[in-house]
């Protein structure tokens, strides 16, 4: 009895030293962070994708800027039309309105056609365009004629048709005509944009990038229009670009425009 009893104490021992052993085997070291197993039934976890690239400054991915008129483009009636006598009985006086900006014609007498580019021989009809925001266009050739309308925007582009000492009978985009001072006027070239929103691009081409959308009224310079093409440089404000000759008034067709 007293073997058994001794047998039996033996093998608990036994299998408790095992059973020790084999948790000594299974447990991480002292001080180790144990993350707990996912459970059989949790789906892999899939690396994060990163998000698609997408250019920012891609050509034609934006829409270009809308560049309004900046003035009025449209003649005007004087204020004291209605009461001035006729142009017959007008005597030329001085202060009448509008002389400030025509008392310059004796001064512009000693220039040689102050509305015509330097170099450029003077024909009929040629386009001029206007010095100042303040130009009366007259019935007749002379102070004496009455005013009937009153331009308030630089830089409009006029057609010359006849000219009288220093007057020039001139038409405007709209077709109104009537006498301007020689003093008025500038060679500088200009254009108008009518009727439809017209289109600036980078490049003589009509598949070139878009760089502004000029609206109908807009007033620009130009800068170039070589002979045999339909497209001329110009400037609208602080856009510069190709317009099609057909987008806007201020130049004759094949005309050349030279810098």
């Amino acid at each position: 009895m007293r073997s058994a009893a001794r047998y039996s104490l033996n093998l608990m021992w036994c299998l408790a030293v095992a059973a020790g052993v084999a948790r000594a085997q299974t447990s991480p070291p002292a001080g180790t962070l144990q993350v707990p197993s996912a459970p059989s039934h949790a789906q892999p976890v899939k690396p994060p994708v990163a998000a698609p690239r997408v250019a920012v400054h891609k050509t034609g991915s934006s829409k270009p800027p809308v560049v309004p008129p900046h003035g009025p483009t449209h003649p005007q009636k004087p204020v004291a039309a209605a009461v001035q006598p006729p142009a017959a009985v007008t005597p030329p006086i001085a202060a009448q309105t509008g002389a400030p900006a025509e008392a310059k014609a004796a001064q512009a007498e000693k220039l040689t056609d102050p509305e015509k580019p330097e170099g450029v021989a003077a024909k009929l009809p040629r386009f001029a365009s206007l010095r100042s925001d303040d130009v009366n266009m007259r019935a007749g050739p002379g102070t004496r004629y009455r005013i009937d309308w009153v331009y308030k925007r630089r830089d409009l582009p006029v057609e010359i048709e006849r000219e009288f000492d220093v007057w020039r009978w001139v038409r405007d985009a709209d077709g109104i005509q009537g006498w301007v001072n020689q003093a008025t006027l500038t060679g500088r070239r200009s254009f108008i944009v009518q009727n439809t929103d017209a289109t600036l691009r980078s490049d003589p081409s009509d598949t070139a990038a878009a760089i502004a959308i000029l609206k109908p009224g807009v007033i620009g310079r130009i800068r170039s229009c070589p002979t045999g093409t339909g497209w001329c440089n110009v400037q609208a404000g602080s856009y510069r670009g190709y317009l099609r000759r057909g987008q806007f008034w201020g130049a004759f067709p094949d005309e050349a425009i030279t810098p």
